[in-house]
């Protein structure tokens, strides 16, 4: 068994996989003129960067939980760079943004709307809790931004403690608070005063412990705090998104007691997870804790619209002197039409209980997957967020790079599309209006491509 490691590791954090060979021999075996020309004329006139060049493929429909290439073949989403939680076009979401094109398409930022308003009041009431302010913004990272602007104006301390591995964006605020490394790589001097701790990791944690418990990770924040003087914030995602790390409630009840003793606002990033992919309506609430900023973006414009929101509780509501925001599309219509009818679909077909029992299945399932086929290390997840960790060896833990890619490019071939973490991490998001039936399908398919893995590169 052996396996690439071409480039450095932390190359692989978001899944930089189509510069390798691998990618190279697919992008061939796209034997369409039509799609190998808009290819091409993609290739020629976009610029280039990592993990977007060169394309996976082109497509020309989405409907549901598929995709649709160019020359007719059907893929079963299980990517959707995360706002797909509805799939895609869906018809309660096309309609809400129909009718509100015919009516009022733009509100100037000085001006409010119905539409804007009744979204907002929305938001707050699935939060919950003291959650009860919102801005919106047309995108997660630009959310991020407001929220770090938000906690420097609460607290006076411009210090940020953020988690390795952490993305919350890739504008410059937001990579400088971001944990990987790639998105940092040649950019020179970032925002000052962030300080980095390691993430709750179960599998290949930076500080293991003897009984598996991660609160230890949590006490480590407390260190940084006390140590550094002068943090204002701490951001994390509740769930890390791209490898799926899934921290114990043990955990976050230390995070927020530590917070909450040193007056340091915590902000959760739920941007890829919020809107039901935990089976709660945000991932903090499978936690029972509030954070005091709340960052969502992604599922919530239904998929179709670009909309984010930062929302925060009353107490917060102090910065009326400073534009936190100040976007052009501040109170868009078109985007809260959208985010209004992803929370009423939501509501309507009872898709967060049906997430929490698509979650049983989907874990019943890995993980006798998992038993069965040595190169699968570790599995786990929420809601229907998992994460396969593929392995050369189970007591080293090396990455097997080069099977992750074939399982890939296997599950490509059979109509099944993911994204990979980190290099040899399976990540599976379907939509959440996934039916039992595509599910079990789809889970055949990464099923069938794991054991032509496993006997292609010999694992016993």
């Amino acid at each position: 068994m052996t396996t690439a490691t071409a480039k450095p590791t932390h190359f692989r954090s978001e899944g930089d996989i189509n510069t390798t060979p691998a990618r190279t021999k697919w992008n061939e075996s796209l034997q369409h003129a039509p799609t190998q020309a808009l290819l091409k004329r993609d290739s020629e006139v976009f610029l280039h960067q990592a993990m977007s060049t060169p394309c996976l493929d082109s497509l020309e429909g989405a409907d549901g939980i598929y995709l649709e290439d160019t020359h007719g073949k059907r893929y079963m989403d299980f990517h959707g760079n995360n706002v797909h939680q509805l799939g895609h076009g869906h018809p309660a979401v096309v309609n809400a943004i129909t009718e509100q094109l015919a009516n009022l398409p733009f509100s100037p930022r000085r001006f409010t709307n119905e539409t804007a308003v009744s979204c907002a009041e929305k938001l707050t009431e699935i939060c919950g809790g003291e959650l009860n302010r919102v801005l919106f913004a047309p995108g997660g990272t630009s959310v991020v931004g407001m929220a770090l602007k938000l906690a420097r104006h609460i607290t006076n301390n411009f210090k940020v403690v953020s988690l390795w591995d952490s993305f919350h964006g890739a504008s410059l605020d937001a990579i400088s608070v971001g944990g990987e490394a790639c998105f940092r790589e040649g950019m020179g001097p970032l925002m000052s005063g962030v300080e980095r701790i390691p993430p709750a990791v179960s599998y290949r944690g930076a500080l293991p412990s003897q009984d598996g418990s991660d609160v230890h990770y949590a006490d480590y924040l407390e260190y940084v705090i006390e140590k550094e003087g002068g943090i204002g914030a701490f951001i994390a995602e509740a769930v890390r998104n791209t490898d799926v790390q899934v921290p114990s409630k043990a955990y976050w009840k230390r995070i927020r007691e530590i917070c909450d003793k040193h007056s340091v606002m915590l902000i959760i990033d739920d941007i890829p997870n919020g809107m039901g992919r935990s089976g709660e309506w945000f991932t903090h609430q499978a936690y029972d804790i509030e954070p005091d900023i709340l960052c969502i973006g992604k599922g919530l414009g239904g998929g179709v619209v670009p909309i984010a929101a930062m929302v925060t509780k009353d107490k917060y509501n102090t910065a009326a002197q400073v534009s936190l925001g100040h976007y052009t599309h501040e109170k868009s219509p078109i985007g809260c039409a959208a985010a209004l009818a992803t929370i009423q679909t939501i509501e309507n077909n009872q898709l967060l209980d049906k997430v929490r029992q698509d979650s049983l299945y989907v874990k019943a399932e890995l993980e006798r997957m998992k038993a069965q086929y040595p190169v699968i290390g570790d599995v786990r997840g929420i809601g229907l967020l998992w994460g396969v960790e593929l392995v050369t060896n189970h007591v080293t833990k090396e990455r097997a790079f080069d099977e992750a890619e074939a399982v890939l490019y296997q599950c490509l071939n059979d109509g099944l599309s993911f994204k990979v973490s980190q290099g040899n991490v399976i990540q599976l998001s379907p939509p959440l209006i996934i039916s039992r039936q595509e599910l079990t399908s789809a889970l055949q398919i990464f099923e069938s491509a794991i054991a032509k893995v496993c006997k292609d590169f010999n694992y016993v």
